[in-house]
């Protein structure tokens, strides 16, 4: 059971730094960045789909200040991480989580077959756990983030690290909220599709003429050009048959409910009077929230994560924003790449990375360790 393939429904490869273009070694700070690969930067997020008019703007981020990205569920794999697991802080995470949730977190990520891994249940925490310790590993030797971003899962493994959430409250949470959405899944049969050469008035016109009384709805707004659709598997159905009939591409993601949408209800109503018992701090890293892609506020989190079940994730808008505050580094934590490869349809000029095991991981720092040469 997968919420997200790969973290939210992105087609395309992933990206880790051994796939980039990054230097190491003796490079410079500047020359160890991701080199850009033309196009012209986004500067403005409300010219971006799914971008809201009276959101509050991101505060400046110099250039070269890493944003982390936190990957979304669909990107596990077994074994992910394996060799990172030699680093102190990955497994003082690891053991944290452990400990919250129950069971041996670890073993489930190294040695669990992928039909366990891929249950709600596990791939969320097992993933939520990847992330926190790795940018854990990294914010110890140094490296920290100027602004932090989650997919769908993502935001809350982003909780923790922006420091609105202790690492226990985090596990706690997605723990609650991986058993709510398989609930609500079981009990409320979904799909979700990937359309292609898609832009948000089409889709939304799509849903509008193809719903037939069910639901269906854009779900995720990854990148140009590529928008998701969540609902019943029928409306889900004539979406694709309509798209294709007007010579466009669809890809069915294997999901296991319609994520990102009304037929969440119930894991919405389950989550609100879970978070009833849970305080947040204020940020001390923005976090820019899926939902309106602005930064949040710990008075704004709970109706945030509420809505975030059943509202579209704005990842496209979300790194136009950033962007457009001069973010230009923009590193996934976790596992997959998905992300760092959106970057780069979103803005082409970008620096992005993956680090997800310790060739990555290494390379970062070396990029980081780095002296200007300016």
């Amino acid at each position: 059971m997968t919420e997200l393939q790969p973290a939210g429904g992105p087609i395309g490869g992933a990206q880790s730094l051994g796939q980039s273009s990054l230097r190491t070694g003796a490079a410079t700070r500047s020359e160890a960045k991701l080199v850009p690969e033309g196009g012209t930067r986004l500067v403005d997020a409300a010219d971006r789909p799914g971008s809201t008019s009276n959101a509050k703007p991101v505060s400046a981020i110099a250039s070269g200040a890493p944003v982390f990205m936190f990957s979304g569920q669909g990107s596990q794999k077994p074994g992910m991480g394996a060799d990172l697991f030699a680093v102190e802080e990955v497994r003082a995470t690891f053991a944290c989580a452990s400990d919250v949730l129950g069971f041996d977190v670890a073993d489930l990520v190294l040695n669990a077959e992928p039909e366990k891994l891929n249950d709600t249940r596990n791939a969320q925490p097992a993933l939520c756990a990847l992330s926190v310790a790795v940018a854990r590993a990294l914010m110890a030797r140094g490296v920290e983030p100027a602004a932090v971003l989650g997919f769908s899962l993502g935001q809350v493994s982003a909780l923790a690290v922006s420091g609105m959430l202790a690492d226990e409250a985090t596990f706690a949470l997605v723990k609650a909220r991986s058993e709510l959405m398989a609930e609500a899944a079981a009990a409320h049969p979904g799909a979700m599709s990937a359309l292609l050469k898609a832009d948000e008035d089409a889709v939304q016109a799509l849903c509008d003429e193809c719903a037939e009384g069910d639901v269906l709805v854009p779900a995720n707004f990854n990148c140009p050009g590529q928008i998701v659709v969540a609902g019943t598997p029928e409306a889900v159905e004539r979406a694709e048959a309509a798209w294709a009939a007007a010579g466009k591409r669809s890809s069915r993601l294997a999901t296991s409910g319609a994520f990102h949408s009304p037929l969440m209800a119930s894991a919405a109503e389950g989550m609100a009077a879970y978070l009833e018992n849970v305080e947040f701090s204020e940020p001390r890293v923005p976090l820019i929230c899926n939902v309106t892609a602005a930064p949040l506020s710990a008075a704004d989190a709970r109706e945030s994560l509420v809505r975030h079940l059943t509202s579209p994730v704005r990842f496209d808008a979300s790194v136009a924003a950033l962007a457009a505050a001069g973010a230009d580094t923009f590193v996934e934590v976790g596992f997959g790449g998905v992300l760092a490869n959106l970057v780069k349809r979103i803005d082409k000029t970008a620096t992005r990375a993956c680090v997800q095991d310790r060739a990555s991981f290494d390379a970062l720092l070396a990029a980081q360790a780095a002296p200007d040469s300016e």
